[in-house]
């Protein structure tokens, strides 16, 4: 890896700093500047953003500016109230779940939360979550089974927390039960990957009828570095491992393992969270109309059909 790994950002960076210095000016001379680093940056963004390598895509996952699931509800639901807690030890704050309106019609969302600066990061744990915040998202999805009310699950997590607390919690039976509940669910339940798609930690919110995923967000069954270091036993090697885990949009759409790819706004979901919400609202709609002509039986069907072609290929 190179010494900046970011560094295919920096004339973005750069043109969107000299915009934000101009932007206080009301000179003519200022506002013909900024229109014309403006088109400089949506011309090097798209060009940048459309041949990112696998493992830029993986930073730009990890990039502390995307949307969070807090900013998504804020966008695209109405009336959202939070629900803290899982009864049993505590709550969660790597993992936002409440009850809300979509276009009008109850459901419930869930998701991970990173946090952006670093006491909101500690706070929420990275958006690493402990067995409590996996309990307090099947309590939801319970809830949701219950009146009848569709599942919107948004991933963006390292993986599941291993610390000793969280092990001697029940991290691996609180990932599996979930895994187990929401295959029986009985209501539509639209997955959308929105940065890291992080191995357990991911997949316990991850089996949903309808699995969508933002352009260059990735997902893995282990982080590239992690690959990296059991593989080539050099952590180093992490771009290697992204190029050959096949964790971007476009390889997981040509495997079967998601459905859609939603494209991001130029210069990634970062650069403008509201443009990158309306970007994913259609998406979710299509994929909630159809569902919802599914019968309550017809879904855990379709469910399980669905995740049993994973993995099933042909030779030539």
């Amino acid at each position: 890896m190179t010494s900046d790994p970011n560094q295919f950002e920096q004339p973005i960076q750069e043109l969107r700093r000299q915009i934000e210095e101009l932007s206080s000016s009301a000179e003519p001379a200022a506002v013909a500047r900024i229109d014309e680093l403006q088109g400089q940056l949506n011309r090097i963004a798209e060009d940048v953003y459309s041949n990112l390598s696998p493992w830029q895509k993986t930073l730009v996952a990890r990039n502390p500016g995307r949307p969070y699931t807090l900013d998504f509800v804020a966008h695209l639901f109405e009336d959202f109230v939070e629900i803290h807690g899982d009864r049993k030890f505590g709550d969660d704050h790597a993992i936002v779940s409440g009850l809300a309106r979509f276009d009008g019609k109850p459901c419930v969302v869930i998701g991970h939360q990173k946090g952006r600066d670093t006491r909101e990061k500690v706070l929420r744990n990275f958006g690493m979550p402990r067995p409590e915040g996996y309990r307090k998202a099947l309590r939801l999805m319970q809830m949701g089974e219950k009146f009848r009310r569709p599942i919107f699950c948004f991933i963006d997590t390292p993986g599941a927390y291993p610390g000793l607390g969280a092990e001697e919690r029940g991290q691996a039976e609180a990932i599996a039960v979930n895994l187990r509940e929401m295959a029986g669910l009985t209501v539509p339940v639209i997955v959308t990957v929105t940065g890291e798609g992080g191995s357990g930690g991911a997949l316990a919110l991850g089996v949903g009828d309808r699995i969508l995923m933002l352009e260059h967000a990735v997902y893995s069954v282990i982080s590239p570095e992690g690959c990296a270091a059991i593989l080539w036993k050099n952590p180093s090697a992490a771009q290697d491992a992204a190029a050959a885990m096949k964790i971007t949009a476009r390889d997981l759409k040509e495997l079967g393992i998601i459905d859609e790819i939603v494209p991001e706004p130029k210069g990634g979901a970062h650069a403008d969270i509201a443009e990158a919400a309306a970007l994913l609202r259609p998406y979710l709609q299509r994929a909630l109309k159809e569902l919802s002509k599914l019968k309550p039986a017809q879904l855990p069907e379709e469910r399980y059909k669905k995740f049993r072609r994973m993995g099933v290929f042909e030779k030539a």
